[in-house]
């Protein structure tokens, strides 16, 4: 498992270039549109590393994490236009305003949260203004600037944004600047809920967003066996570590983190005896992953046709990007490719030969042109 959030974790496989190339190279064989790369003190630069796997790939997107603040708006625009460029047009970019404060100190920035979200509407603003101004841009923010700024060459096109916060200031930094709204996964009642607080405060500022949705995901040919695997992760924690992780999340300033742990009551629901499916908090839905994970910490569990189903009843809501992830990456991919897929087509959800119809039409799941 990956940390997140606050939580340092590290798997049974070290993630060197040669295992994110066959992670990479399986997303892209099973006709996921994109990938996530992270960041954080737990994981690799994720500029770095899109850039390296972008020489292994020909038609797989990243989603890379933007950390505002941390850079000046200019250099980020630079980065992104030049890994937009050298790609062939694969970049999209996940806006991380940072979380927790004591990350951040660590990086040098002393902001605290309301001011790090109020830097991040200046950046993004700064940003934007950058990718498509054909005349230098001044800008002289509270928190950032820009004087006679311009880029050599403008990308095209401008990577998506893709913003997740739970608060209120990040509510109102992803109505002015999103493209696409993330949240992690919910039961769909909270989820709705979260999209039509967003979709409220885009429309005031006459803005539509799409929306999306963070979950891992475990798919098997049956319940039973989806299930066994469920088991097997669970029993393979330590109740130590379970407490520790609880504790140390406990003291996140996410609002995010704080309704993923209620969800499993802050670890309480826990019990190493237990059998997995008593951390449902919605059918097919497990809190199992957030015990020792920060960040999303629920999974979809169950056969690939009920996997399917619960995919199809969020996109009901009107999500329309699923970013998934399993354990291990590498075999879930096939998992999820060579079982799920299939199914969605059949539902309508995406067609027979990759090219997606509504609701679902997203950054992991192909978002191809239809042929006449």
């Amino acid at each position: 498992m990956s940390g997140g959030h606050g939580s340092s974790m590290s798997g049974d496989r070290p993630a060197d270039l040669h295992y994110l190339k066959q992670l990479a190279l399986a997303a892209e064989a099973n006709r996921f549109e994109s990938v996530l790369i992270p960041t954080g003190l737990w994981c690799e630069d994720a500029w770095l590393t899109a850039a390296l796997l972008t020489e292994s790939t020909q038609s797989l997107k990243f989603l890379v994490a933007l950390r505002p603040g941390l850079v000046s708006p200019l250099l980020s625009a630079q980065m992104a236009s030049t890994l937009q460029w050298q790609s062939g047009g694969r970049v999209l970019l996940n806006v991380v305003t940072g979380g927790e404060s004591s990350e951040q100190r660590a990086y040098g920035d002393d902001l605290t949260k309301d001011q790090r979200y109020a830097r991040c509407g200046e950046f993004l603003d700064i940003t934007r203004k950058l990718w498509t101004s054909t005349e230098p841009v001044t800008v002289r923010g509270r928190y950032v600037g820009a004087e006679e700024a311009v880029l050599a060459r403008r990308p095209d096109p401008a990577p998506p944004i893709f913003f997740g916060g739970s608060s209120p200031a990040a509510g109102d930094v992803a109505a002015e600047h999103a493209d696409t709204y993330l949240t992690w996964g919910e039961p769909p009642a909270q989820v709705a809920k979260k999209i039509e607080w967003i979709r409220s405060l885009a429309a005031a500022r006459g803005r539509e967003l799409s929306y999306g949705i963070r979950l891992h995901v475990i798919s098997r040919d049956t319940s039973e066996q989806a299930w066994a695997e469920a088991n097997r992760l669970l029993g393979n924690l330590d109740p130590a570590a379970v407490r520790s992780a609880q504790e140390n999340l406990a003291r996140s300033e996410s609002e995010g983190q704080r309704l993923m742990r209620e969800l499993h009551g802050g670890g309480n629901a826990f019990d190493e005896a237990a059998d997995a499916r008593s951390l449902q908090v919605y059918p097919g839905l497990w809190t199992g992953v957030g015990l020792v994970r920060g960040g999303a910490g629920t999974a979809l569990v169950g056969s690939h046709d009920e996997v399917a189903d619960l995919i199809a009843e969020y996109a009901a809501l009107g999500l329309d990007h699923f970013i998934l992830s399993g354990y291990p990456h590498l075999e879930e991919a096939y998992h999820f490719g060579e079982g799920v897929r299939p199914r969605l087509a059949a539902r309508g959800l995406l067609s027979a030969d990759g090219a997606p119809s509504e609701p679902v039409r997203g950054a992991f799941l192909p978002n191809l042109a239809p042929t006449s």
